[in-house]
């Protein structure tokens, strides 16, 4: 798939809140995770290879109380590269209700997501 493709699938699967398949289908197994190296990282740290991403995903999952909502831009496609604005509003465990806004990179070779990169 070209890059295109993988941004217009990731949409798919994101408008129908199925980001487990975007992992599954879209991932390289060696995919790197990068987040910002900043104190409100919820603790968050980079990973490297398909497993550790989807436990990284488990942990984030398990601060979370309450899902009230989120969403997903229409992807910007430059090259190998393409970029969505997200946010969600939750409950997180211990903290209370909060936004939560970001811009996500994700780098595509082969077809396959290769890295995945976080700004907020």
């Amino acid at each position: 798939m070209t890059t295109t493709e993988v941004a217009a699938k990731f949409m798919e699967f994101a408008n129908q809140g199925k980001f487990d398949a975007v992992q599954d289908e879209l991932y390289a197994d060696d995919c790197e995770s990068i987040e910002p190296d900043k104190p409100d990282a919820m603790g968050l740290s980079n990973a490297k290879g398909l497993p550790a991403i989807k436990e990284k995903g488990k942990r984030f999952n398990e601060m979370v109380e309450e899902m009230h909502g989120g969403y997903t831009s229409e992807p910007v496609v430059g090259g190998d590269h393409f970029s969505v604005a997200m946010g969600m509003e939750v409950t997180m465990k211990g903290v209370g209700r909060v936004n939560m806004d970001e811009i996500a990179v994700y780098e595509v070779k082969d077809g396959k997501i290769v890295k995945e990169q976080f700004f907020y």
